[in-house]
Order: structure tokens, then C-alpha cells, then sequence
């Protein structure tokens, strides 16, 4: 599908508004929150709740319609220093409204203030709070985007390795997978790229890392053993510097015997589905979303 024209004039936009920017932590996330301010509004049909899960705070998102008993357990992205329920919200309105589906949208701790394994544990909590509510593991879709495609994958990993019961599926977005950033689109990608920088990426990486290696399976997941993994969908534009670290992760996952889906997206950025409703490609996204779980005897519907 050729590239709409509504995206070839964001991506000149997001270019010049990310180009050679130096930010510290605290301004990422001073932009992240005047932005959402900017962007952010709830569709009609869309009911929105907010609510706190043991400390942490969360939102429910229910479309109109929406199927009884199924709904996605969203983590979002940020590089584990930015990003929250209001940077991810209009994305998340439009997942839920495109998959006829609910949609928890947590918040986690964020690095540097408290690194690994702060965020994968409160993760973790989520999985366990929503048990208690009575949904069961496999009408549970873990999905999130960067970090948050790293970090549904990480939990993904704790699950199987503590015997508790496995999502259904999980998808990712853009997935930051390999903080060690060994990939080589990291190199022939870096004119391309739109929104990422290689070395604020390794600075992030640090942060959330703290006293841990980088290769540690749970921080980088594309060094993890993906044995009894549910089914994986992920989505990855083409010019951008995580290409391989969604190639990589694929290729892994496939010779663990796990079903992969990897859709690379031509002429994309870095987690395009953010601009929710202002792009098609976004709606499109989703819609391929609910292919891949209604392939995999899910419920969803488009």
C-alpha cells in the first residue's frame, strides 16, 4: 500500500520538529505532555475511565460495541523515561475503537527515578490485578509500542518462567528489543529516521538499565528464549533505526517455534500508529491487527 499523502506531509512535519534536538529527560517528557495537551481528544462512542491499580494509575478505554470479556493490556512507549496514559491515549482510542475491543492503559515507573525491574514488576501487577477481575490469561492481548513492545515481551517472558498463564497473543509496534543497539539500521537508517537518535537511545538504555547488562534477556528481548511465547504480530516502519531489532526479534521467536508475524510498513516511522485518526495508515494498522488475532482464533472482529 503506497504511502498516504497525509503521512508524507507528518513526516516532513515530525522531521523538522524532532531534527537535531538535544533533550534532557525532564524536557522529553515537558513536550510529551504539551503535546498530548495539543493532540489529544476522545471520539465519540468511546468511554474512557480512569482508575488506580495498587498505586499505579490506569485508564480503561471501551468502544461502543465493544466485545464482552476480551481486551488489551496496552504498555506504552517512552524509552522507560517518558510516555503515560496522556501521550498514548488517542492511539489507544483508536485500537479500541478499530478492534471492537477495551483497552487498559496503565502507567508504570519510569527510569531513571526507579530502573529495571520496576517497570516489568508493575507490569506484572497489572497481568495479576486484571486476573482478579476475572479475565482470563487467554483473552488478555499484550501490546505496546518502543519500550512498551520490549516490555510486553519481557512480561511475556516472566509468565511463562514463574508457570502463570500465558496471553493470547502479543503485539508490538516499533519494538525497542536490543538495547545494546547492535543492529545495523541503527547505521544505514539514520539519514531516514524521523523521530529516534542512536545516542539518546543509548542514554535511555542506561537508565533503565541501571546495574544490569544491556544483554540481559528481560532488558533486551531479542536475547530471550521465546519457548511457549503466544502468537507475535509486529509492526515496523522501514526507515527507521529499530528495523533490525524487529527483523532480529522475528527470527529469533520463529526458531523457538513460536508464529511470528512481521509486517515492515514502506515508508513509515517510528511507532506511526501515535497520530491515531490524523493518518489512515494508523486505522490500517489496527485493522491488521484484528486480521492477525481473527487468524489466530480470536474473537475480534473488524
Amino acid at each position: 500500500m503506497a504511502m498516504s499523502l497525509r503521512s508524507r506531509v507528518w513526516r516532513v512535519i515530525l522531521r523538522r520538529m524532532f531534527t537535531g534536538q538535544r533533550l534532557t529527560i525532564a524536557e522529553h517528557r515537558a513536550r510529551s505532555v504539551k503535546n498530548a495537551r495539543l493532540m489529544n481528544r476522545i471520539p465519540a462512542g468511546v468511554m474512557v475511565e480512569k482508575l488506580g491499580i495498587d498505586g499505579l494509575q490506569a485508564e480503561w478505554i471501551q468502544p461502543a460495541g465493544a466485545i464482552p470479556g476480551r481486551m488489551v493490556l496496552y504498555l506504552h512507549g517512552g524509552g522507560y523515561v517518558t510516555g503515560g496514559i496522556d501521550s498514548h491515549q488517542m492511539m489507544c482510542c483508536l485500537m479500541a475503537q478499530t478492534l471492537k475491543i477495551k483497552v487498559l492503559l496503565p502507567e508504570y515507573r519510569l527510569a531513571p527515578e526507579h530502573p529495571f525491574p520496576a517497570a516489568l514488576d508493575d507490569a506484572h501487577k497489572i497481568v495479576r490485578w486484571l486476573q482478579a477481575q476475572g479475565y482470563k490469561a487467554a483473552d488478555i492481548i499484550v501490546s505496546g509500542d518502543s519500550a512498551g513492545g520490549g516490555l510486553s515481551l519481557a512480561l511475556v517472558h516472566v509468565l511463562r518462567d514463574v508457570g502463570e498463564p500465558l496471553p493470547g497473543a502479543v503485539v508490538c509496534f516499533s519494538p525497542w528489543a536490543d538495547l545494546t543497539h547492535k543492529g545495523q539500521t541503527h547505521i544505514t537508517r539514520a539519514k531516514a529516521e524521523v523521530l529516534l537518535r542512536t545516542d539518546v537511545l543509548r542514554e535511555w538504555g542506561a537508565c533503565y538499565a541501571g546495574a544490569e547488562k544491556l544483554e540481559h534477556p528481560l532488558i533486551s528481548p531479542v536475547y530471550s528464549d521465546f519457548h511457549g511465547f503466544p502468537p507475535i504480530l509486529i509492526q515496523v516502519g522501514s526507515e527507521e533505526i529499530l528495523l533490525d531489532d524487529a527483523r532480529l526479534l522475528a527470527e529469533r521467536a520463529r526458531a523457538d517455534g513460536v508464529e511470528v508475524k512481521l509486517e515492515i510498513w514502506d515508508g513509515m516511522w517510528h511507532v506511526w500508529q501515535a497520530l491515531g485518526d490524523m493518518i489512515p495508515e494508523s486505522r490500517q494498522a489496527f485493522k491488521q491487527m484484528a486480521q492477525f488475532l481473527m487468524l489466530n482464533n480470536q474473537t475480534v472482529t473488524i
